[in-house]
């Protein structure tokens, strides 16, 4: 059954996947509430998870909800002479728009979402870091339908400039693309299906005839032979 993770238990996964994908460097997670993106010391790179799930609990009224719009900010940076690198973390929050209190709350996650977003940011750290292929990425979308349309009003990355879509929606697109595609190539099929059909019936009518046709003048000749 799946559990909420603590931040501790974040560092805890991000520990054990580094070990993992690269064992000979040391690598520490800081989770940074100020850190603001595109604004990089020299030599940091920056990745922006846009895809996250998450459920939020209103400290003030005990409202909770889920969103499919959670944002996450990671600035990273390699040592490559001490082997030593370090990334810097901040999960933006959302307000509660049921009570409307001013306070932004932070949200939780399961600890599969956890696990795929730690492993986009690998991704993006060999991409950047270690000038690596870093692989496929992985698009969250939330366990369960979130509570309707973003509202940007309430949401702290959208208050600091940070323009993120909804994946569920661009998921329905690419699913309705490939549809489109697929139904376009059936009639093509069918019709090659159809063309076999007629050429195998009009082989096998050739080849009655030509059996007829031998029969009649073998029956011929013997009956002229007696």
């Amino acid at each position: 059954m799946s559990t909420s993770l603590t931040t501790c238990e974040w560092k805890k996964v991000f520990y054990e996947k580094m070990e993992v994908a690269k064992p000979a460097d040391s690598w520490e997670l800081i989770i940074d509430p100020n850190l603001k993106p595109n604004e990089l010391a020299p030599g940091w790179k920056q990745y922006l998870e846009q895809h996250a799930s998450g459920r939020f609990h209103c400290s003030w009224c005990w409202h909770t909800w889920q969103s499919a719009h959670v944002v996450i900010l990671f600035h990273m940076y390699l040592d490559r002479a001490q082997r030593a690198g370090s990334v810097r973390m901040r999960v933006f929050k959302q307000l509660c728009h049921q009570c409307g209190t001013a306070r932004l709350d932070e949200s939780s996650m399961l600890e599969e979402n956890i696990e795929g977003l730690v492993d986009n940011l690998i991704t993006s750290l060999r991409e950047q870091c270690y000038d690596e292929d870093g692989g496929q990425y992985r698009i969250h979308v939330a366990s369960r339908p979130d509570g309707g349309p973003h509202r940007s009003e309430f949401c702290e990355a959208c208050q600091e400039g940070i323009v993120h879509w909804k994946p569920s929606e661009k998921l329905l697109e690419e699913e309705a693309t490939t549809y489109t595609f697929s139904g376009a190539s059936k009639p093509s099929t069918q019709e090659g299906s159809g063309f076999n059909f007629f050429s195998l019936r009009w082989c096998l009518i050739g080849a009655s005839l030509c059996l007829l046709i031998v029969y009649l003048q073998f029956s011929f000749r013997g009956s002229s032979f007696f």
